[in-house]
């Protein structure tokens, strides 16, 4: 037994498991042609020779680059995604989803908020559902994922080589109008919640329990999601949060009229209150190609500032994306793109990687202030 043992657990082996991933390690796995692309006519062939939008290698600075600094993914629809698969397989990959391991280690990610999804009927249910689904996710690929609850297990998850999972976030209605729902939802992990499409959050501005909505939040520890907001309701939610706030998946309505992307004004007063705008991978949402995209964050980082502009590749969430960004293997492509334009290291680190930790601080701290002033809110 003692020698069984010492086979399940050999030192060499548990080194290489937990020692930090290198990016290099991880090549692109072929992907298969999607409809809109030039090759979807062409004859089939094998695995190892299936044509792939990552077949060209990519500048060795932007993989370098991501091997340091990986991507911090705002926005990924991959649990809601797998609840209607009867199985599938993350680890040898899983040609149903768009963000199995192979390609999201090949895109150089290594951070997630895995979006809940809530059905219009029973929108606590299926909150605890899909959070219960994320733990079950999680816990089946512990060599590929890790799910963290702050800043500093999200850093530590990337030094063990894993992949960490922030659960959000969650459309509003998955509290029912209930604070202590709010407070159960972020003891089991819950990290963002989205406050638009809620009879507190109307496009008119916040109600008085939509303001002790975000205080709330903001004494948990929870961030603070504006996406879909109307420009009254996300300038009264910029004003009453302590805490930075995010848009998990907008661009800029500069160059794109999507009803959930951001003006150049409100972009401003983000930036001003050091919020963070992510960048989606939308063809709806910032253009069909990735130039676009590349253009949206351009304009959000001259617009708010370089801290206040990161990445969202809305994967597995039934979008199409811009050709160039079809797949999370083609982030080391953008980085390319933005290292063409000139971006500097440190400006495309905060980017990928150090905004989003920020911001996850920035929550921390002022929960921790905040719960030496006040309880529970009993709205």
């Amino acid at each position: 037994m003692a020698d069984l043992q010492d086979q399940l657990n050999a030192p060499t082996e548990a080194g290489e498991l937990d020692r930090p991933a290198s990016f290099a390690e991880y090549p692109a796995p072929p992907s298969p042609p999607s409809p809109s692309s030039p090759s979807s006519s062409s004859p089939a062939s094998s695995p190892s020779s299936s044509p792939s939008a990552t077949d060209t290698p990519e500048p060795a600075a932007a993989r370098d680059l991501l091997a340091l600094h990986p991507v911090a993914d705002g926005y990924c629809g991959l649990p809601g995604a797998l609840r209607t698969l009867p199985y599938y397989d993350l680890e040898l990959g899983e040609s149903s989803v768009e963000a199995d391991l192979p390609r999201l280690r090949a895109g150089g990610t290594g951070a997630l908020l895995w979006a809940v999804d809530v059905s219009a009927d029973r929108p606590v249910t299926s909150a605890l559902e899909q959070i219960d689904l994320v733990n079950h996710v999680v816990a089946r690929y512990p060599e590929g994922l890790r799910l963290a609850r702050s800043a500093s297990e999200t850093a530590d998850a990337r030094a063990h080589g894993r992949i960490a999972v922030l659960i959000g976030p969650a459309p509003g209605a998955a509290v029912g109008d209930s604070l202590g729902t709010l407070r159960a939802l972020h003891g089991l992990g819950l990290r963002a919640l989205t406050l638009s499409g809620t009879s507190w959050a109307p496009d008119t501005g916040l109600t008085p329990f939509g303001e002790e909505v975000v205080r709330e939040m903001n004494r948990l520890g929870m961030l603070v999601d504006l996406t879909g907001a109307s420009e009254a309701t996300a300038t009264r939610a910029l004003a009453v949060s302590k805490a930075p706030t995010m848009l998990t998946r907008s661009g800029a309505r500069a160059l794109n009229g999507h009803p959930d992307n951001l003006s150049d004004e409100l972009l401003a007063a983000l930036g001003a209150s050091k919020g963070l705008c992510l960048v989606p991978c939308s063809a709806a949402r910032t253009g069909p190609a990735l130039r676009d995209v590349a253009d949206h964050i351009d304009h959000v980082h001259r617009v708010a500032g370089p801290e206040s502009v990161g990445l969202s590749g809305m994967y597995d969430t039934g979008d199409a994306h811009p050709e160039g960004l079809t797949s999370v293997t083609d982030y080391p492509a953008l980085v390319a793109e933005l290292l063409d334009r000139g971006w500097s290291e440190a400006d495309l680190a905060l980017l990928t990687w150090g905004n989003v930790q920020r911001v996850l601080r920035g929550a921390e701290f002022t929960a921790r202030a905040t719960r030496h002033r006040r309880g529970p809110a009993t709205a």
